[in-house]
């Protein structure tokens, strides 16, 4: 169905292999899981799904009253904290926070994203795409590693997008300040730095460390891709997936053993998949190294 990608990637493959496979949600009792981008779309779908599994909830917001609206809706353990993921100074106060209240954590989600319509640049100079979701992520998960080194089996799950497929990642522009700027582009552009990231974080991980994982969570309708790609939510409307659809890998991820779903891998409906479809544009496992210590020069 992935080859074809309309059935893999819409509702009707989630819906055919649910059936397939006899899916059942993971029990996460004991379980603090962390998610980023928890008020709207795939965020606030896997925070209330994580809850419905016993976990213990930290939901990563950037606004508050969005946030408590999410929490009220929660039946469960849920732990509200404010963090803008594309400022570099706010990710490090909300880390050290965290990390001085002695909160245990076994998952971490990096969830949130954007889409800008226009080229937009934050307060200390970066792409707000770039920011956002490339760089914001790789210093929060680069912060609490050592917390979750301490975790129960503890893992990080990166949702990445189909939409990197299309894409490599470019050393020589990383914020594509060179480029015209393409919201989808752009936006796959960071989709690929996150797979990159992903799996050479699990490269250098040792044995019996953090799991690394990356995935996509299918065409999942959500009010970001409403606003962002109006034309292709009303072709696609009745085949898209909702948001809860959308999560429901990475909830499996956040439960699942070592065995069971293996780090460095790519993952779409429970299930490994390929990395690139579109030759040359998946890079080496140099590249992903590459990646690593650009962030880290960018953020140090």
């Amino acid at each position: 169905m992935d080859f074809t990608v309309i059935p893999g990637f819409s509702a009707i493959g989630y819906s055919v292999r649910r059936r397939m496979f006899g899916w059942e949600m993971p029990d996460l009792t004991g379980r603090s899981v962390m998610i980023t981008g928890a008020t709207s779309g795939l965020g606030k779908a896997g925070a209330i799904d994580l809850a419905r599994c016993g976990a213990t909830v930290h939901l990563v917001v950037r606004n508050e009253e969005k946030g408590r609206e999410v929490i009220e809706e929660i039946a469960g353990k849920a732990e509200l904290h404010l963090c803008d993921l594309s400022s570099m100074a706010d990710i490090r106060r909300f880390t050290d926070g965290f990390l001085e209240s002695g909160a245990k954590l076994d998952v971490l989600i990096n969830n949130a994203g954007v889409m800008p319509s226009k080229r937009e640049h934050t307060d200390e100079g970066f792409e707000l795409t770039f920011a956002t979701n490339l760089l914001g992520p790789y210093l929060l998960t680069e912060l609490l590693l050592p917390r979750l080194r301490e975790g129960r089996n503890p893992r990080v799950i990166t949702m990445s997008s189909g939409g990197m497929y299309s894409s490599g990642f470019s050393f020589s522009d990383p914020q594509l300040e060179k480029k015209d700027y393409k919201p989808t582009s752009f936006y796959a552009h960071t989709k690929r730095g996150e797979v990159m990231i992903t799996d050479a974080w699990q490269r250098r991980e040792p044995v019996n460390g953090v799991t690394f994982c990356s995935m996509h969570p299918g065409w999942a309708v959500t009010p970001g891709m409403s606003a962002a790609l109006p034309g292709f939510h009303k072709i696609t409307g009745p085949i898209l997936r909702d948001s809860h659809q959308g999560v429901d890998t990475a909830i499996w991820l956040a439960g699942a053993a070592p065995d069971e779903a293996p780090g460095g891998l790519f993952y779409e409906d429970r299930r490994p998949r390929t990395k690139e479809r579109m030759p040359g544009t998946a890079g080496s496992e140099e590249d992903g190294d590459r990646l690593l210590e650009l962030l880290t020069g960018i953020t140090s």
